[in-house]
């Protein structure tokens, strides 16, 4: 039963506020409740929501993670707007050139949020050594080409320049220097196929001189990034011929609207397309982890509110009589609800405590250590990335605390049925 103390500041206290916040904290560090029925309701009321809010963090971090860590990945090896010639040639080889005389080359001035533009060549081969042969796709890149992107993948030697004299300096993939038994520093033969039929392939030596990891197997058993000077001379072009037009955005999200952008910028003679659009197989994939993440966060929001409705539905059963003293003098149906829903809100606070920190200890252990890995063939990574930000974070728990306190709103609405004669009765 509640005591006296309970009573006396309920008939004396000017703040009604103050005194619900009282009774409702004296609920939660009672001695009593330790041993009482609702105890371990409430402890997995508490576990519920910390699970709850571990999941939801997890899920968000790691979906969020994996889809920018393969768009960086696209982007690293096409840009994010890339600009050729209307021909019908859909593989990665350049067939006709494109001058370097445009207006937006080097600078895209007339579209705001490019951040670089840079000029590329491809073109199909055969790499042979005395075991073994494979073909590739030969990039080639010049003095603009933006190395950052392919740097963060570099697991041995240096990257090329080619910003003076025509080189046979290339980097070439892990995946591909293992298959060729390649180590840094070999050189190897090359062969590109000419025009026409029964004309003799064109050969380029080249020397390896880094050797790159994206996980991305698509694209790491394809390329060996070289100097562009090499396609100007097999395909017979000029110096200022080149095959494409790489374009990066500042921000990724606004790649759609640029890509409109673009287009309407480059002229009538050339195309462009966004690398969502040319790898849409991929992009869907990738919005599919949105619709994912959208679930886990509904069920889990579901069973954590379930758990206190049921916790907190416990809790006015077992101070029936608690509650129909406060109203035989004189509380109102909504002070006394108030005193549960700050009970209730309470544990909320607990249960998302405990979830926080696991959860960020979790992502924390993930993003410096790697310790859980993925197939780099289904999910174009080595291992789970995690994108840590305390804004989602905080918005998650906002989301959690705001339905919870909504919907127990509705059985604390039990209190204003309790007839407070037959609760002071009740055993």
């Amino acid at each position: 039963m509640i005591s006296y103390v309970y009573l006396l500041l309920y008939k004396n206290n000017t703040s009604n506020l103050n005194l619900e916040y009282f009774i409702a904290k004296r609920l939660v560090t009672s001695k009593d409740n330790k041993s009482s029925i609702s105890a371990p309701i409430i402890r997995i009321a508490i576990a519920a929501i910390a699970i709850g809010m571990v999941m939801m963090i997890v899920s968000v971090a790691t979906g969020v993670g994996l889809q920018q860590k393969i768009r960086e990945k696209v982007s690293a090896f096409n840009g994010h707007i890339l600009i050729s010639n209307f021909d019908s040639n859909e593989s990665d080889t350049n067939l006709t050139p494109v001058s370097t005389k445009q207006d937006f080359y080097p600078k895209f001035n007339s579209v705001e949020g490019v951040q670089h533009v840079q000029a590329v060549a491809s073109k199909a081969g055969i790499i042979r050594t005395e075991t073994a042969f494979e073909g590739i796709v030969y990039k080639g890149v010049g003095k603009d080409y933006d190395w950052v992107y392919i740097k963060e993948y570099l697991v041995e030697g240096r990257l090329p320049d080619y910003s003076n004299r025509l080189n046979e300096e290339v980097v070439i993939s892990q995946f591909l220097a293992k298959r060729l038994q390649f180590k840094l520093g070999d050189s190897f033969n090359t062969f590109f196929m000419k025009e026409g039929q029964n004309k003799m392939p064109n050969s380029r030596r080249f020397k390896i001189v880094g050797i790159f990891n994206s996980g991305f197997q698509e694209f790491d058993a394809t390329y060996v990034l070289g100097d562009i000077r090499h396609i100007q001379r097999i395909n017979k072009w000029n110096v200022d011929q080149v095959g494409a037009f790489e374009v990066f955005v500042k921000d990724f999200n606004d790649i759609e609207r640029i890509g409109e952008q673009v287009y309407q910028h480059i002229g009538s003679t050339l195309n462009s397309k966004t690398i969502i659009e040319k790898y849409s197989y991929i992009f869907e994939w990738l919005r599919l982890f949105d619709f994912n993440i959208i679930v886990i966060l509904v069920v889990m929001i579901l069973v954590a509110t379930i758990n206190m409705v049921v916790a907190l539905l416990v809790l006015i059963l077992e101070r029936t009589q608690m509650i129909g003293i406060l109203k035989s003098i004189g509380a109102s149906n909504w002070s006394v609800r108030k005193v549960f829903l700050y009970n209730a809100t309470y544990l909320i606070f607990r249960g998302l405590f405990w979830g926080n920190v696991i959860g960020v200890l979790v992502l924390l252990v993930q993003q410096y250590f790697g310790v859980i890995k993925l197939n780099p063939e289904n999910y174009y990574v080595n291992e789970a990335p995690v994108y840590l930000s305390f804004g989602y974070i905080l918005i998650l728990n906002l989301l959690t605390i705001g339905v919870c306190v909504l919907v127990l709103l509705i059985p604390s609405y039990i209190i204003t049925k309790i007839s407070p004669v037959k609760a002071i009765r009740y055993e």
